[in-house]
């Protein structure tokens, strides 16, 4: 049995801020593969089914980011696992936008959420880190997480968080590296293609110079009459 964990702010306020990404990715794993509907439980919303034959507890924490270490450390008692059986799904502003990384233990990387978490059960846990970039200074952060995705944000958040469902399997049975493939398929195969360059003309061959420097020669008159003209008859045969 394993524990997914989702991280975000609940309400309506919050709920396509950059922040509640980890809530988005729970919320597309339980819809990919029919899990239970989301009932109160642990200081959260719970949902369950099955990834590649493993069981598979979801949790959106209810308790606001910062406190989300209470609601999973509640559930991972109550089911009696260790942290390892923990994944956590959360922003991360020191990637760009749609790119993913999978780590297990480090720092919070002042995430206030994982920080919570960590102050809980430790650091032993597998971190799905969903990067939604960074503002460019450290005084906008808050403003940015806090903030909405745009719509164009929506053109790579979309096909990622459907490759984060359809995929969820393999975080399961321990193959991050091929789950991380499958999301940069997913967002690359959604970009724009570059538009194709004009073809160039051809401009005509160009003479060597050699050619050029030398012109060719007008084809010297042959004699008509004379011992040489007969000798040149009498070679190639011509009366």
């Amino acid at each position: 049995m394993l524990l997914f964990a989702g991280l975000g702010n609940p309400g309506a306020k919050y709920a396509n801020n950059r922040h509640n990404v980890g809530f988005m990715a729970a919320d597309a794993i339980a819809r990919r593969h029919s899990f239970s509907p989301w009932s109160k439980k642990f200081q959260g919303l719970i949902s369950e089914g099955a990834l590649g034959g493993e069981k598979i507890v979801l949790i959106k924490p209810q308790t606001f980011m910062n406190l989300s270490g209470q609601s999973v450390g509640e559930a991972l008692r109550f089911y009696k696992l260790e942290s390892s059986a923990l994944t956590v799904f959360y922003d991360e502003i020191d990637l760009a936008e749609g790119k993913v990384r999978i780590k297990t233990g480090g720092g919070a990387g002042g995430h206030n959420g994982i920080r919570s978490i960590d102050g809980h059960i430790g650091n032993t846990y597998r971190r799905v880190r969903i990067g939604v970039g960074h503002p460019g200074v450290k005084e906008m952060v808050q403003h940015h997480v806090l903030g909405d995705f745009s719509k164009y944000d929506r053109e790579w958040l979309e096909p990622l968080l459907d490759a984060i469902g359809d995929n969820a399997g393999m975080i399961a049975k321990g193959d991050e590296s091929g789950f991380m493939n499958k999301l940069s398929l997913a967002v690359r195969g959604n970009a724009e293609p570059e538009p194709e360059k004009p073809a160039q003309k051809q401009t005509p061959k160009q003479q060597s110079h050699v050619r050029q420097a030398r012109p060719q020669q007008p084809v010297a008159k042959l004699p008509e009459s004379g011992p040489m003209a007969a000798m040149l008859k009498k070679l190639f045969g011509k009366d």
